[in-house]
């Protein structure tokens, strides 16, 4: 097994702190053949595809990696709750997409929330990108920015709806100020305020097939 590889960064003008792990997981393998066997369901909330629970032994497996990520770049070494996990499938056409998964989005207001992305298949998938909203600057939503950023973004997207397609770079409402690319067994952690999009190019599979569709673990927690 590879050690993994950390790499901080800090983006924006707000200089959020995020983490790219490289060689984070030691058998993905064993992941994507566990994913292979399961069954996916259509996934909750805004997430455009499926998802299936992971295996029980995933955070005990990175528990090491992660402690180093959360220490090192985001300076905490207190206890973690973990809030929601599993394998995630993006599924869903363009023309299906609904205005809120056409632009980049924010997870959490609570400055404790952290998200993970683990890839698990190929450098085709794209992979996560960070965005700056024009019109109020904001980089991330907290509880007292979400009612400006709310009111902001439903009056210009009354007026001129995003395209029907992913997002994918800068947008007449949206500045991108930072992307991680996608590779095999690589993981970025980053707030759940950033705003943010999976990267989802125009000729990437939207297969459900774990082996060939773009298999990720997507993850909340909350830092204690």
């Amino acid at each position: 097994m590879t050690a993994p590889d950390i790499v901080g960064r800090r983006i924006g003008q707000e200089r959020q702190p995020i983490a790219i792990v490289d060689h984070f997981h030691p058998d993905p393998a064993g992941l994507r053949a566990f994913a292979a066997a399961a069954r996916f369901e259509p996934a909750q909330r805004q997430y455009p595809g499926v998802r299936t629970a992971l295996p029980t032994t995933y955070f005990k497996d990175v528990r090491s990696v992660f402690s180093r990520v959360l220490a090192g770049v985001f300076g905490h070494r207190g206890a973690v709750a973990l809030l929601d996990a599993s394998f995630s499938i993006v599924t869903t056409p363009p023309d299906a997409l609904t205005v809120q998964q056409r632009m980049p989005h924010f997870d959490a207001v609570e400055g404790d929330r952290i998200a993970l992305v683990h890839y698990l298949g190929g450098e085709d998938d794209g992979g996560t990108a960070f965005y700056r909203h024009r019109a109020t600057g904001f980089e991330t939503i907290d509880a007292t920015r979400a009612p400006i950023y709310l009111n902001a973004i439903s009056a210009e997207v009354g007026n001129a709806p995003p395209p029907t397609a992913y997002v994918d770079g800068s947008t007449p409402l949206f500045e991108q100020i930072s992307a991680v690319d996608a590779r095999p067994n690589r993981a970025v952690v980053y707030r759940s305020a950033l705003l943010h999009s999976g990267r989802i190019p125009p000729a990437a599979s939207l297969s459900a097939n774990p082996l060939t569709g773009r298999l990720t673990v997507t993850a909340f927690l909350s830092l204690g």
